[in-house]
């Protein structure tokens, strides 16, 4: 995946770590954090200053085709054709599926 500054029509980072195609893509409120929904049956959460790759949260048993971030960005829902939707704490020791 590529972010891009759209202002200045220049690619800012590219982000690898799903195995398959992005189907879903959120920002958290403070555009600190970015999450994408994959093929691969993961949500992975990336620092949007540096590119790197913060959690990958497994779970789900079928592609991921949905990601939000609630509002304060201390929680993140997905949802996937598993037919289930999860929500996952995203604060820095968090990952866990509730």
């Amino acid at each position: 995946m590529k972010l891009w500054d759209v202002m200045k029509g220049q690619e800012m980072l590219t982000l690898k770590g799903h195995t398959e195609g992005v189907k879903s893509v959120s920002f958290s409120p403070d555009g600190k954090l970015m999450a994408t929904g994959s093929n691969d049956e993961t949500v992975k959460v990336w620092d949007t200053t540096t590119g790197q790759e913060m959690l990958t949260l497994k779970g789900h048993t079928l592609l991921v085709t949905c990601v939000a971030f609630s509002p304060d960005g201390k929680r993140l829902a997905s949802a996937s054709e598993d037919e289930t939707v999860k929500l996952w704490d995203v604060t820095p020791k968090g990952g866990a599926a509730k």
